[in-house]
Parts: C-alpha cells; structure tokens; sequence
C-alpha cells in the first residue's frame, strides 16, 4: 500500500494566515501576559509559529488528549492523556489546536480547561472541516483554514506519526 501528499494550503499562505490570527489575538488580548497551551502533538509547529509573532509576555504549556491513534478516522471516545501542569487560574490561556473535525476533541478540551478558571479564554484552530462536525460545542475564536473534508497531514499533523514536518498542509492519498 502506497501513500502520497498533495499540497492543500502552502508554507507562504499558513504564514500570511498567521500573521492575521496574531493580529487578531493582539487586538482581543492587547499587552496582557498570555498562556498558549498547546494540543499536543499536532499543535506544536503552528503554536511555536503563532508565539513568535505575538508581542506579549508568553507562556506555554501543553496538554494531551486523543482520539486517533493511528487511524485517519476519529473513534468520537477523547481522553485526556496529559493534564496541563501550570495553574491556569486567572491567566489568559489561548487554546491552539491542529485541526477541528468532528469537534468531539475540541468541546472536551474547551469543557476541562473552563474548569479550571481561566480570567480570559479563547480557541486557535489552524484547520476546521465543518462537513464533518458532529459536536457543535466545538467552537473556537481564531480559525487559519477551512478545508474540504480530506486526511491532511503537514504542519504538525500526522499519519501514523508521519509527515508532522512538512512546511505545508497536504492531503494524504492511500492507494
């Protein structure tokens, strides 16, 4: 079985994107301190990106859960595999996830990290596929592309743990 990547979204237009969602954070946040937290693992590149252009005082944590295993499918059950590990009690916490699909991972992170107090609180999405939307919960403040509904990998997503480093959104092909 073979696999190839088509170019979905290119490295120029995710750093154009980027450079407005930062924008968009400095004018809801102004120059109060910010804790991006990170989904981990596919959230990585995009976040690292995004804190580079953010004048703020910024602090990172990261946090976990999963739905895929090595699948392309979500199995719709998400668990929290990491917890954060700073108090997020008062702070201004900017959640930046990969990509939103059935919404399912996304409401559950949204849910557990309200809980734990927030003074401000706001969603960074790189990817959304809303044709697959099952959980309307999963909403989110910044968005960088909305995208047909194909397996991307590229920019921190993966396959199997696969392709996170390209510099560009592709969509996976299975032969």
């Amino acid at each position: 079985m073979g696999e190839s990547v088509s170019v979905l979204i290119t490295k120029e237009e995710i750093n154009a994107r980027l450079a407005e969602i930062a924008g968009e954070i400095k004018r809801d946040f102004g120059e109060k301190p910010l804790t991006l937290v990170g989904a981990l693992k596919g959230a990585v590149i995009f976040m690292s990106d995004l804190a580079r252009l953010l004048d703020n005082n910024v602090e990172f944590d990261f946090l976990k859960a999963s739905s895929y295993g090595n699948e392309t499918e979500s199995s719709g059950s998400v668990k929290l595999d990491e917890p954060l590990r700073l108090n997020a009690e008062g702070r201004n916490i900017v959640l930046v996830e990969d990509i939103v699909d059935t919404g399912h991972t996304l409401a559950f992170l949204k849910d557990y990290i309200m809980g734990l107090k927030p003074a401000a609180f706001k969603v960074a999405v790189l990817l959304d596929k809303p044709s697959r939307r099952v959980n309307e919960r999963a909403s989110y403040d910044y968005v960088g592309f909305k995208i047909p509904d194909e397996f991307v990998v590229g920019y921190g997503l993966d396959y199997a743990q696969r392709y996170r480093n390209l510099p560009y959104v592709g969509a996976l092909k299975l032969d």
